[in-house]
């Protein structure tokens, strides 16, 4: 054996080595995020008609727009689709987007031009407005939409601002919507949340989200005593069954809920609003306040608020779970309670104002955040034999 021979041998051992240890080892840089990718949930699909859930895949359904998968019930042996939108020859979410185009502001001749545009498909304004008729039931929005129109343009009436926070953030807000609503005698307490939405885009502080702890991951203790969670069914589930149904990809459910939200109904005033607190906040609310809050802060604390709501008299906190009711409730009330939290401490409104909830297609689940982290004292007196004695006396000597 030749010493080049021995040499390329030597040389090829070396580089074995290197893409073993390369390949058992990666390696992360450290000012890159190590993302972890989402947990794909299934959307469940029932049977329409017996509402079991033994349900297989029977083939698909050629239409004229589009193609629809076919479905199964093995208990009723009936075939169905998963919408429940029947007799629908254009796609789903070419339907809804035209419904949003309109809502928006935008007329019907140019909602259609506009759908043409994206979808590359012929749709009149006749077909539009039979569309708009049919969904004016659950897209509220419409009796506002004149209202809004005097105040901005269909260009002006949602503000959108992507936000680069490890990943992208699509906030949005909706102007016309915000200010109609604040004229009404119950909100107009909720001035300065105007004055916040509308500074995010010049005064965020990226930075934070940048190195700072995500909400959503935080650990905390929240006494959840004396807490109400009240469980109902109400327009925002009705929305997402309807919304969703034009979801193929579980990764844009959640935009595209947003979406349809920020556009069509009448109390949804912004999306992904991001929020931070630090630990200056924390004992601020601790020792003034006298918040309960177990939390022990050594960065900022952010996160990024899914849907804000405006109605009867009151802030909503809104968070999409896929799956609301398998859901861990304790993990749901912290996150939502952080968010509430902070979202007071930068518009300086009372937490009292503020209502939380997560929700889905089937269930919403609402609470008050304030009886999270502060408890009634008047009723613990009440409770407190001594405290009872001590009033007593307090009382008789001052009739004395």
């Amino acid at each position: 054996m030749t010493l080049f021979q021995r040499i390329v041998i030597f040389l090829r051992s070396i580089m074995a080595r290197c893409i073993t240890k390369k390949a058992q080892t990666p390696q992360i840089s450290e000012t890159r995020e190590k993302i972890v990718p989402e947990p794909v949930i299934q959307k469940a699909i029932v049977c329409p008609y017996c509402a079991g859930k033994d349900v297989v895949r029977r083939g698909l359904r050629k239409k004229k727009y589009e193609t629809a998968q076919l479905y199964l019930c093995n208990a009723c042996q009936k075939t169905f689709t998963g919408q429940k939108v029947k007799g629908k020859s254009f796609p789903l979410r070419v339907i809804f987007e035209g419904l949003s185009l309109y809502n928006t502001g935008y007329s019907l001749e140019e909602s259609c031009r506009r759908l043409k545009e994206q979808f590359g498909l012929d749709i009149k304004a006749s077909t539009l407005s039979d569309w708009i008729k049919e969904f004016e039931p659950l897209c509220r929005y419409s009796r506002l939409r004149p209202y809004g129109l005097k105040l901005y343009s269909p260009n002006q009436v949602i503000q959108t601002a992507h936000l680069f926070h490890r990943q992208v953030y699509d906030f949005s807000v909706h102007r016309a919507k915000l200010a109609l609503l604040l004229q009404e005698y119950k909100n107009n307490k909720f001035d300065n949340l105007r004055e916040f939405l509308e500074a995010i885009q010049n005064e965020c502080p990226h930075q934070f989200f940048q190195d700072g702890a995500r909400s959503s991951e935080q650990k905390a203790e929240f006494d959840l005593n004396e807490v109400r969670i009240s469980e109902k069914k109400n327009f925002a589930c009705r929305l997402a069954e309807l919304a969703l149904q034009a979801v193929n990809d579980n990764k844009e459910r959640h935009k595209a809920l947003q979406r349809f939200m920020l556009c069509n109904d009448s109390v949804t005033v912004a999306v992904e609003v991001p929020v931070y607190m630090d630990d200056l906040d924390v004992m601020h609310m601790q020792e003034e306040l006298g918040f309960k809050i177990p939390i022990k802060l050594d960065k900022v604390l952010t996160g990024h608020i899914d849907i804000l709501q405006i109605r009867n008299g009151a802030v909503h906190i809104l968070d999409y779970k896929p799956n609301a009711s398998a859901g861990k409730k304790a993990a749901a009330v912290t996150q939502l309670t952080i968010y509430a939290l902070a979202l007071s401490r930068l518009t300086g409104l009372r937490l009292f104002d503020f209502k939380c909830a997560w929700f889905d297609e089937n269930a919403y689940y609402e609470f008050f955040p304030l009886h999270v982290v502060y408890k009634l004292r008047d009723k613990a007196k009440k409770e407190d034999p001594s405290q009872m004695k001590m009033e007593f006396k307090d009382v008789l000597q001052t009739n004395l």
